[in-house]
Protein backbone atom coordinates (compact mmCIF):
# COMPACT_ATOMS: atom_id res chain seq x y z
CA UNK A 1 0.00 0.00 0.00
CA UNK A 2 3.06 2.33 0.72
CA UNK A 3 4.07 3.13 -2.77
CA UNK A 4 0.50 3.15 -4.33
CA UNK A 5 0.11 5.91 -0.82
CA UNK A 6 3.03 7.58 -2.22
CA UNK A 7 2.26 7.91 -5.79
CA UNK A 8 -1.50 9.21 -4.89
CA UNK A 9 0.22 12.10 -2.34
CA UNK A 10 2.41 13.41 -5.13
CA UNK A 11 -0.57 15.46 -6.44
CA UNK A 12 -0.23 18.32 -4.47
CA UNK A 13 -3.79 19.75 -5.32
CA UNK A 14 -5.38 17.15 -2.75
CA UNK A 15 -7.97 18.65 -0.20
CA UNK A 16 -7.52 17.81 3.54
CA UNK A 17 -10.56 15.71 3.44
CA UNK A 18 -8.87 13.39 0.55
CA UNK A 19 -5.72 13.13 2.42
CA UNK A 20 -7.53 11.80 5.58
CA UNK A 21 -8.62 9.15 3.18
CA UNK A 22 -5.88 7.89 2.18
CA UNK A 23 -4.32 8.05 6.20
CA UNK A 24 -7.27 6.33 7.24
CA UNK A 25 -7.09 3.51 4.77
CA UNK A 26 -3.48 3.12 6.06
CA UNK A 27 -4.76 2.67 9.70
CA UNK A 28 -7.60 0.32 8.74
CA UNK A 29 -5.37 -1.89 6.53
CA UNK A 30 -1.25 -1.57 7.83
CA UNK A 31 -1.88 -1.04 11.09
CA UNK A 32 -5.55 -2.54 11.54
CA UNK A 33 -7.34 -0.55 14.19
CA UNK A 34 -10.63 -0.73 15.29
CA UNK A 35 -13.52 0.29 13.30
CA UNK A 36 -14.32 3.00 16.12
CA UNK A 37 -10.49 4.38 16.16
CA UNK A 38 -11.15 4.49 12.44
CA UNK A 39 -14.08 6.58 12.55
CA UNK A 40 -12.77 8.96 15.55
CA UNK A 41 -10.01 9.86 13.50
CA UNK A 42 -12.51 10.81 10.17
CA UNK A 43 -14.24 13.21 12.54
CA UNK A 44 -11.30 14.97 14.02
CA UNK A 45 -9.24 14.81 10.51
CA UNK A 46 -12.98 16.61 9.48
CA UNK A 47 -13.39 19.08 11.77
CA UNK A 48 -9.65 20.27 11.33
CA UNK A 49 -10.26 20.20 7.70
CA UNK A 50 -13.45 22.75 8.11
CA UNK A 51 -11.57 25.23 10.15
CA UNK A 52 -8.55 25.39 7.97
CA UNK A 53 -8.85 28.20 5.61
CA UNK A 54 -10.41 26.64 1.91
CA UNK A 55 -7.05 27.68 0.29
CA UNK A 56 -4.90 26.05 2.70
CA UNK A 57 -2.56 23.47 0.96
CA UNK A 58 -2.41 20.52 3.85
CA UNK A 59 1.39 19.87 3.11
CA UNK A 60 2.30 23.17 4.02
CA UNK A 61 1.00 23.20 7.55
CA UNK A 62 3.10 24.87 9.72
CA UNK A 63 3.52 24.38 13.33
CA UNK A 64 1.73 28.09 14.30
CA UNK A 65 -1.48 26.55 12.28
CA UNK A 66 -1.81 23.44 14.76
CA UNK A 67 -1.23 26.38 17.65
CA UNK A 68 -3.90 28.26 16.46
CA UNK A 69 -6.32 25.49 15.76
CA UNK A 70 -5.03 24.33 19.67
CA UNK A 71 -6.05 27.78 20.73
CA UNK A 72 -9.21 27.88 18.97
CA UNK A 73 -10.17 24.68 20.75
CA UNK A 74 -9.48 26.24 24.01
CA UNK A 75 -10.76 29.53 24.01
CA UNK A 76 -13.37 30.22 21.02
CA UNK A 77 -15.13 26.32 21.18
CA UNK A 78 -14.41 25.79 24.79
CA UNK A 79 -13.80 21.83 24.19
CA UNK A 80 -13.64 19.86 26.99
CA UNK A 81 -9.63 18.52 27.48
CA UNK A 82 -10.04 14.67 26.72
CA UNK A 83 -11.44 15.98 23.34
CA UNK A 84 -8.46 18.38 23.14
CA UNK A 85 -5.90 15.61 23.19
CA UNK A 86 -7.97 13.05 21.15
CA UNK A 87 -7.97 15.90 18.24
CA UNK A 88 -3.91 16.82 18.52
CA UNK A 89 -3.30 13.01 19.35
CA UNK A 90 -4.65 12.37 15.74
CA UNK A 91 -3.25 15.13 14.06
CA UNK A 92 0.40 14.18 15.51
CA UNK A 93 -0.41 10.86 13.57
CA UNK A 94 -1.77 12.20 10.48
CA UNK A 95 1.36 14.74 10.04
CA UNK A 96 4.09 11.79 10.74
CA UNK A 97 2.38 9.45 8.18
CA UNK A 98 2.70 12.26 5.56
CA UNK A 99 5.84 13.09 6.65
CA UNK A 100 7.02 9.29 6.95
CA UNK A 101 5.90 9.70 2.71
CA UNK A 102 8.61 12.28 2.05
CA UNK A 103 5.95 14.80 1.49
CA UNK A 104 6.42 17.14 3.92
CA UNK A 105 8.01 18.38 7.28
CA UNK A 106 6.56 16.79 10.23
CA UNK A 107 5.17 20.35 12.18
CA UNK A 108 4.79 18.61 15.50
CA UNK A 109 8.57 17.88 15.58
CA UNK A 110 10.41 20.35 18.01
CA UNK A 111 7.03 21.47 19.55
CA UNK A 112 6.90 20.67 23.07
CA UNK A 113 3.38 20.27 23.61
CA UNK A 114 2.33 19.57 26.77
CA UNK A 115 -1.69 19.34 27.61
CA UNK A 116 -3.39 18.61 30.84
CA UNK A 117 -5.12 15.02 31.32
CA UNK A 118 -7.83 15.16 33.33
CA UNK A 119 -8.07 12.00 35.64
CA UNK A 120 -11.46 10.84 35.67
CA UNK A 121 -12.60 7.54 37.88
CA UNK A 122 -15.01 5.43 35.37
CA UNK A 123 -18.28 5.58 35.71
CA UNK A 124 -19.26 1.95 36.90
CA UNK A 125 -23.03 0.60 38.13
CA UNK A 126 -23.20 -0.23 42.19
CA UNK A 127 -23.59 -3.84 42.66
CA UNK A 128 -27.33 -2.93 43.81
CA UNK A 129 -27.91 -1.74 40.10
CA UNK A 130 -25.93 -4.41 38.53
CA UNK A 131 -28.09 -7.30 40.30
CA UNK A 132 -31.52 -5.04 39.31
CA UNK A 133 -30.16 -4.93 35.92
CA UNK A 134 -29.79 -9.08 35.31
CA UNK A 135 -32.79 -9.84 37.58
CA UNK A 136 -34.53 -8.05 35.39
CA UNK A 137 -33.92 -9.45 32.41
CA UNK A 138 -34.02 -12.83 34.41
CA UNK A 139 -38.05 -12.07 35.10
CA UNK A 140 -38.41 -10.64 31.53
CA UNK A 141 -37.41 -13.82 29.89
CA UNK A 142 -39.92 -15.70 32.76
CA UNK A 143 -42.54 -13.81 31.48
CA UNK A 144 -41.77 -15.37 27.79
CA UNK A 145 -40.29 -12.06 26.74
CA UNK A 146 -38.90 -11.72 22.94
CA UNK A 147 -35.92 -13.39 21.89
CA UNK A 148 -34.52 -10.28 22.27
CA UNK A 149 -34.93 -9.93 26.16
CA UNK A 150 -33.16 -13.21 26.31
CA UNK A 151 -30.14 -12.19 24.16
CA UNK A 152 -29.63 -9.28 25.78
CA UNK A 153 -29.66 -11.12 29.67
CA UNK A 154 -26.71 -13.28 27.99
CA UNK A 155 -24.69 -10.43 26.47
CA UNK A 156 -25.23 -8.17 29.66
CA UNK A 157 -24.08 -11.23 31.51
CA UNK A 158 -21.35 -11.64 29.83
CA UNK A 159 -19.86 -8.29 29.27
CA UNK A 160 -20.24 -8.07 33.10
CA UNK A 161 -18.40 -11.38 33.70
CA UNK A 162 -15.68 -10.54 31.63
CA UNK A 163 -15.73 -7.25 30.69
CA UNK A 164 -15.13 -7.25 27.44
CA UNK A 165 -15.67 -4.23 25.35
CA UNK A 166 -19.15 -3.85 23.30
CA UNK A 167 -17.09 -4.49 19.74
CA UNK A 168 -15.57 -6.90 20.83
CA UNK A 169 -18.82 -8.58 21.97
CA UNK A 170 -20.29 -7.78 18.56
CA UNK A 171 -17.08 -9.90 16.65
CA UNK A 172 -17.30 -13.33 18.48
CA UNK A 173 -18.20 -16.06 16.54
CA UNK A 174 -19.49 -19.08 17.16
CA UNK A 175 -15.93 -20.81 16.93
CA UNK A 176 -14.64 -18.44 19.44
CA UNK A 177 -16.63 -20.24 22.09
CA UNK A 178 -15.21 -23.35 23.91
CA UNK A 179 -17.19 -26.99 23.41
CA UNK A 180 -18.53 -26.01 27.48
CA UNK A 181 -18.90 -22.19 27.29
CA UNK A 182 -15.76 -21.71 29.89
CA UNK A 183 -13.41 -20.13 27.58
CA UNK A 184 -13.84 -17.59 24.64
CA UNK A 185 -11.31 -16.27 21.98
CA UNK A 186 -12.00 -11.99 22.21
CA UNK A 187 -10.63 -10.45 18.86
CA UNK A 188 -9.56 -7.21 20.48
CA UNK A 189 -8.01 -3.79 19.69
CA UNK A 190 -4.87 -3.05 17.62
CA UNK A 191 -5.64 -7.19 16.29
CA UNK A 192 -4.53 -8.23 19.29
CA UNK A 193 -6.31 -11.59 20.61
CA UNK A 194 -6.65 -12.84 23.83
CA UNK A 195 -8.34 -15.78 25.98
CA UNK A 196 -11.23 -14.75 28.46
CA UNK A 197 -12.63 -17.25 31.16
CA UNK A 198 -16.62 -17.81 32.14
CA UNK A 199 -16.63 -18.68 35.85
CA UNK A 200 -20.36 -18.88 36.14
CA UNK A 201 -22.01 -22.16 34.96
CA UNK A 202 -25.64 -20.90 34.08
CA UNK A 203 -23.20 -18.52 31.92
CA UNK A 204 -21.61 -21.18 30.73
CA UNK A 205 -24.57 -23.33 29.53
CA UNK A 206 -26.54 -19.88 28.02
CA UNK A 207 -23.36 -20.13 25.52
CA UNK A 208 -23.42 -23.56 24.64
CA UNK A 209 -27.07 -23.44 23.82
CA UNK A 210 -26.51 -20.18 21.68
CA UNK A 211 -23.70 -21.56 19.98
CA UNK A 212 -25.98 -24.69 19.20
CA UNK A 213 -28.86 -22.42 17.63
CA UNK A 214 -26.62 -20.35 15.20
CA UNK A 215 -25.27 -23.24 14.57
CA UNK A 216 -28.81 -24.83 13.45
CA UNK A 217 -29.63 -21.38 11.82
CA UNK A 218 -26.58 -20.88 10.16
CA UNK A 219 -25.93 -24.21 8.80
CA UNK A 220 -21.95 -23.76 10.31
CA UNK A 221 -20.16 -20.54 11.64
CA UNK A 222 -21.16 -17.47 12.27
CA UNK A 223 -21.61 -14.58 14.60
CA UNK A 224 -22.78 -15.52 17.62
CA UNK A 225 -24.99 -12.13 18.91
CA UNK A 226 -26.98 -11.25 15.69
CA UNK A 227 -29.61 -8.43 15.53
CA UNK A 228 -33.48 -9.18 14.55
CA UNK A 229 -32.51 -9.39 11.47
CA UNK A 230 -29.96 -12.56 12.12
CA UNK A 231 -27.15 -10.27 10.91
CA UNK A 232 -23.86 -9.66 13.04
CA UNK A 233 -24.68 -7.66 15.90
CA UNK A 234 -23.57 -3.61 15.63
CA UNK A 235 -22.69 -1.98 18.59
CA UNK A 236 -25.14 0.82 18.26
CA UNK A 237 -27.56 -1.49 18.37
CA UNK A 238 -26.52 -3.06 21.35
CA UNK A 239 -26.54 0.32 22.68
CA UNK A 240 -29.33 1.23 21.59
CA UNK A 241 -31.16 -2.29 23.06
CA UNK A 242 -29.43 -1.18 26.34
CA UNK A 243 -30.73 2.01 26.67
CA UNK A 244 -34.26 1.02 25.82
CA UNK A 245 -34.54 -1.65 28.08
CA UNK A 246 -32.94 0.32 31.41
CA UNK A 247 -35.22 2.85 31.02
CA UNK A 248 -37.98 0.17 31.74
CA UNK A 249 -35.95 -1.44 35.15
CA UNK A 250 -36.06 1.30 37.29
CA UNK A 251 -32.28 2.42 37.03
CA UNK A 252 -32.58 6.42 37.18
CA UNK A 253 -28.53 6.59 35.33
CA UNK A 254 -27.91 6.34 31.72
CA UNK A 255 -26.08 3.25 31.03
CA UNK A 256 -23.58 2.46 28.27
CA UNK A 257 -21.97 -0.43 27.59
CA UNK A 258 -18.66 0.87 28.47
CA UNK A 259 -20.24 1.15 32.01
CA UNK A 260 -20.35 -2.76 32.05
CA UNK A 261 -17.04 -3.16 31.21
CA UNK A 262 -15.96 -0.36 33.74
CA UNK A 263 -18.53 -2.46 36.46
CA UNK A 264 -16.74 -5.66 35.78
CA UNK A 265 -13.41 -4.12 36.47
CA UNK A 266 -14.41 -2.86 39.58
CA UNK A 267 -16.09 -5.71 40.70
CA UNK A 268 -13.29 -7.37 40.41
CA UNK A 269 -10.82 -5.62 42.14
CA UNK A 270 -13.31 -5.22 44.90
CA UNK A 271 -13.67 -8.81 45.38
CA UNK A 272 -9.69 -8.55 45.26
CA UNK A 273 -8.80 -9.89 42.12
CA UNK A 274 -5.26 -8.99 41.48
CA UNK A 275 -4.45 -6.24 39.15
CA UNK A 276 -2.60 -7.76 36.79
CA UNK A 277 -4.72 -10.70 35.99
CA UNK A 278 -7.10 -7.92 35.82
CA UNK A 279 -5.59 -6.11 33.03
CA UNK A 280 -5.01 -9.72 30.65
CA UNK A 281 -8.43 -10.11 31.12
CA UNK A 282 -9.68 -7.14 29.92
CA UNK A 283 -6.74 -6.67 27.32
CA UNK A 284 -5.11 -3.29 28.63
CA UNK A 285 -1.85 -3.12 26.98
CA UNK A 286 -0.45 -1.07 30.00
CA UNK A 287 -1.53 -1.28 33.74
CA UNK A 288 -1.44 1.84 33.94
CA UNK A 289 -4.49 2.29 32.39
CA UNK A 290 -5.82 -0.67 34.26
CA UNK A 291 -4.66 0.86 37.46
CA UNK A 292 -7.36 3.94 37.65
CA UNK A 293 -10.13 0.95 38.95
CA UNK A 294 -7.87 0.49 42.31
CA UNK A 295 -9.57 4.55 42.97
CA UNK A 296 -12.49 2.85 41.90
CA UNK A 297 -12.17 0.52 45.02
CA UNK A 298 -11.06 2.76 47.35
CA UNK A 299 -14.49 5.22 47.17
CA UNK A 300 -16.26 1.89 47.75
CA UNK A 301 -14.47 0.88 50.66
CA UNK A 302 -14.27 4.47 51.98
CA UNK A 303 -18.60 4.24 51.30
CA UNK A 304 -18.75 0.87 53.32
CA UNK A 305 -16.70 2.69 56.30
CA UNK A 306 -18.73 5.90 56.48
CA UNK A 307 -21.61 3.48 56.75
CA UNK A 308 -20.55 1.40 59.46
CA UNK A 309 -19.31 4.29 61.26
CA UNK A 310 -17.21 2.60 64.29
CA UNK A 311 -17.05 4.90 66.61
CA UNK A 312 -20.36 6.28 66.49
CA UNK A 313 -21.74 2.86 66.95
CA UNK A 314 -19.71 3.21 70.94
CA UNK A 315 -20.65 4.70 73.85
CA UNK A 316 -18.65 7.36 74.69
Amino acid sequence: MRHITSRYLSERKMSIGKYAKLFVDYCAIERQLSENTLQAYMQDLTDFGRWCPATCDPLRIQTDTLREYLEDMKGRRALSPATIRRRIACLRAFFRFLADQGQMADPFVGWRLKLPRRKRLPRALSRDETSTLLASTRDLERAKALEVTRLLRTEVSLMVATGIRVGELCKIQTGDVSHDGSTLRIHGKGSRDRIVYVANPDLRVELTKLVALRQRMLDGPGPLFVNRHGASLRPHAFRSKLHSFVGKVGIKRRVTPHMLRHTAATLLIESGVDIRVVQRLLGHSSIATTEIYTHVSDQALRTMLDRANVLGGLRA
